[in-house]
């Protein structure tokens, strides 16, 4: 009986241990450090990497189809307004040229002939030695010959022209970019074959993501880099805004003028910094951020009932030591920065403010 007595006393006494430190655990708060949220401006801005190009690019083609027989240019040529770049075989057009000007020939012949009968049956109508009917058959086939001859010559100047086409001729100084014909291939009229970039003005062109333009406009001064000297910038400013978005890639495209200063060459890596307008946010540190159902959420302080609730917030921008939110909280409230991984909603705390 008494060892049964002693086994009773010691559960009596684990219970109401039990029961003690449950009892301080419910009342013991849990100790948080927490920041007052401040009201700051920030700006929106983006770093994106893009290639130096002439500000005018031209596509250059043949105006006529043919083998090709020479090239004389190739990627990176300077070339001057006039230079010919490549020749097509022009066998045809020489002889279309040839008929053309025995054509013109005989239309000459044939308008000096109908000139001189004219002439003449004018002298013979003075005198009444013809009828005026003669006169006026000479004078129409002097106007048929007159026509014809126009028409040869027009006909010439065409095939004159067809042989000129068969050389490619740059239509102004600049640096061959692209090149996709080569000796020996058949082209056809307007199919691509150099592409030139003209001499002048040159532009940074960029592919923003479409996400930045979700913040507004950007500014119109950017800041280009080269990739190589992040150290060597230029002030530049937006001068085209593609209206389209690249649905494969999800960014537009966008065309900044560099100043004179900056003569980087071609194709040459930059570094563009867009910016937006300033704006009015709330700036938490990184580490008071917390999940609600998957959404960001910060454990905000109150004071008067010394416990915590989990509230969600609206980030607009994740930055590398803090965030920007824009709702869900209010300038001074109180959130928990270190100790808020085991917070419970409710739950009573002692907090430090850092």
């Amino acid at each position: 009986m008494q060892p049964f007595r002693l086994i009773l006393f010691c559960l009596a006494c684990a219970s109401l241990g039990g029961c003690q430190d449950k009892a301080e655990t419910a009342v013991s708060p849990q100790q948080v450090r927490a920041v007052r949220v401040t009201p700051a401006d920030y700006q929106p801005e983006a770093a994106i990497t893009g290639e130096v190009k002439a500000r005018v690019q031209t596509d250059l083609s043949f105006r006529v189809s043919g083998r090709v027989v020479e090239r004389r240019a190739d990627i990176g040529t300077h070339v001057r307004a006039g230079d010919v770049l490549a020749s097509l075989d022009d066998t045809e057009q020489r002889a279309d040229v040839d008929v053309a000007e025995a054509a013109l020939q005989s239309a000459q012949a044939m308008v000096r002939q109908k000139t001189l009968t004219f002439e003449r049956y004018k002298t013979l109508l003075q005198s009444r030695a013809i009828a005026q009917a003669a006169y006026d058959q000479a004078r129409q086939e002097l106007v048929a010959a007159q026509s014809a001859l126009e028409s040869a010559e027009a006909t010439l100047a065409t095939a004159q022209d067809s042989l000129s086409y068969t050389e490619l001729k740059a239509d102004a100084d600049g640096i061959i970019t692209a090149r996709t014909v080569e000796v020996g291939q058949v082209v056809s009229v307007a199919q691509s074959a150099f592409t030139l970039a003209r001499n002048g003005p040159r532009d940074a062109v960029f592919d923003v993501y479409e996400a930045f333009f979700l913040e507004g406009r950007p500014l119109s001064t950017v800041d280009v880099a080269l990739v190589t000297d992040p150290e060597r910038k230029a002030k530049a400013s937006i001068r085209e805004v593609s209206p389209a978005i690249n649905t494969k890639a999800g960014t537009i495209r966008v065309k900044v003028a560099l100043p004179k200063g900056a003569s980087w060459p071609l194709g040459t890596p930059v570094v563009g910094e867009f910016r937006s307008s300033p704006r009015g946010g709330l700036i938490i540190p990184s580490s008071a951020i917390a999940s609600a159902m998957g959404a960001p959420a910060v454990w905000v302080v109150d004071t008067a009932a010394r416990s915590v609730s989990l509230r969600e917030v609206s980030v607009a921008r994740y930055r590398t030591s803090d965030f920007i939110v824009t709702g869900g909280i209010a300038p001074q409230d109180l959130i928990v920065t270190e100790g808020g991984k085991f917070l419970k909603e409710g739950q009573a705390v002692a907090w430090e403010v850092k």
